[in-house]
């Protein structure tokens, strides 16, 4: 049974989407306000599916998300304002930001160390590959407290005279290179039981059409594709503890973040600034359905189950939404991540004019230029529209309007 509440949704995108949901194991899908095209699986999509799992439509950036921090201070709006260059500077200093920009492991704090060894102990005993698992311990320290590039960012806003800071990233290259692996396991699987259905079609001739085992190079052409796991089989286990791994170092990420972005605000007005983590939560997930077999794959989707809290960023220019949940089912429990892109990087570079961007930002503090261009405003869907449409599935708790925002771009200029 298909939902779809994207408006003018193309025909790639609906197309992509009709192919996941024609897999046998596929119970329920919709497609939120924001859908647009992905890879094997649509951005904004919610698929249920009954004893499968699906890596590709979890996705690269397996725990992306957003977190949303209330920051408190004495009169902190105004100097916030006042010193917002100061404080630009100073977290672009020290948060690692942009593609392969990696943290020195002695700046990530005491505690969020300590979290990060009680995930790592819990996935050693349940990975049997221990290459893998020596690779993930090896790295992941120095991808914690960093931002990533693309549409990931940092951003302090405003709601009438409180501060809050919101944080988009996930997992870094910890999750992409989970995910490959296991989608590339996932492929060896499928090839293997092909080869078992070939060979039982031919019992009792000489013509099984295979001589040895499944060349793993096969397997690492045209992986990304839809191939499922058996949640009951041992590969499946060990996605889903790869993926609980991942999701939980992605919450991790983000604090961590927000614990550096407050340290630095701290810093620059010289004062002790207090902070409450409103929301942390994945968009890109997959999540058992209670104790049954069901899973819920979120392929850029945020879980809104009644009461639960989320946060729904817009863009540059219009900040993000605080939504609080509604459960609807029609909506699988579900929002938008987002605004939804409206044009593709490629196309956003030759249509978007520098001096429109330009324009549309003023007075907000943040990166404007060529690096930047493919994620300014024009090249998402209108959030306000986006936020209409899903009115049954959220309630909007606050809008939060930009005051300063850091995206990962390479671009950024050097200092003097």
């Amino acid at each position: 049974m298909e939902k779809i509440f994207a408006k003018d949704i193309d025909q790639n995108t609906k197309k992509q989407f009709e192919n996941c949901l024609s897999e046998s194991y596929v119970l329920q899908g919709a497609l939120m306000p924001d859908a647009h095209l992905g890879y094997v699986a649509p951005i904004g999509s919610v698929l249920i599916t009954k004893g499968f799992i699906v890596p590709s439509w979890v996705g690269y950036d397996m725990g992306c998300g957003v977190t949303a921090t209330k920051i408190m201070g004495k009169s902190l709006l105004p100097k916030v304002r006042k010193y917002s260059e100061a404080i630009f500077d100073e977290i672009k200093k020290e948060i690692p930001m942009g593609l392969g920009k990696l943290n020195a492991e002695h700046k990530v704090s005491k505690e969020t160390k300590k979290d990060f060894g009680n995930i790592l102990a819990k996935l050693e005993k349940q990975l049997s590959d221990k290459e893998l698992f020596k690779w993930i311990k090896r790295k992941s320290i120095s991808n914690l407290g960093t931002l990533g590039h693309g549409n990931h960012f940092i951003e302090i806003d405003y709601s009438k005279n409180e501060v809050w800071l919101v944080v988009h990233s996930g997992s870094r290259n910890i999750g992409h290179h989970t995910a490959e692996y296991f989608m590339i396991k996932a492929k060896e699987e499928a090839l293997l039981q092909n080869k078992k259905i070939k060979e039982k079609d031919y019992v009792g001739t000489t013509k099984t059409g295979f001589t040895g085992p499944i060349d793993n190079s096969e397997a690492k052409e045209n992986f990304e594709a839809t191939y499922p796991l058996k949640i009951s089989s041992k590969i499946g286990k060990e996605y889903l503890a790869a993926l609980d791994f991942c999701l939980e170092f992605a919450l991790l990420n983000r604090i961590e973040i927000t614990k550096k972005v407050v340290l630095g605000i701290e810093k620059v007005l010289g004062e002790k600034i207090n902070f409450s983590v409103w929301a942390n939560k994945n968009h890109n997930n997959a999540e058992r359905i209670g104790k049954t077999d069901k899973f819920v794959h979120r392929k850029g989707a945020t879980p809104s189950k009644k009461g639960e809290k989320g946060v729904i960023p817009g863009n540059m220019r219009d900040g993000s939404y605080l939504v609080i949940g509604k459960g609807n089912k029609k909506f699988l429990n579900s929002s938008s991540h987002g605004a939804g892109r409206r044009m593709s990087k490629t196309q956003a570079k030759k249509e978007i004019k520098m001096e429109e961007f330009k324009r549309t930002m003023k007075g907000i503090k943040a990166i404007v230029e060529n690096g930047t261009i493919d994620e300014s405003p024009f090249a998402y869907k209108n959030i306000f529209d986006v936020m209409k449409a899903q009115k049954e599935s959220v309630r909007i708790y606050k809008h939060l309007k930009p005051i300063i925002n850091w995206k990962g771009t390479e671009n950024y200029p050097a200092k003097e």
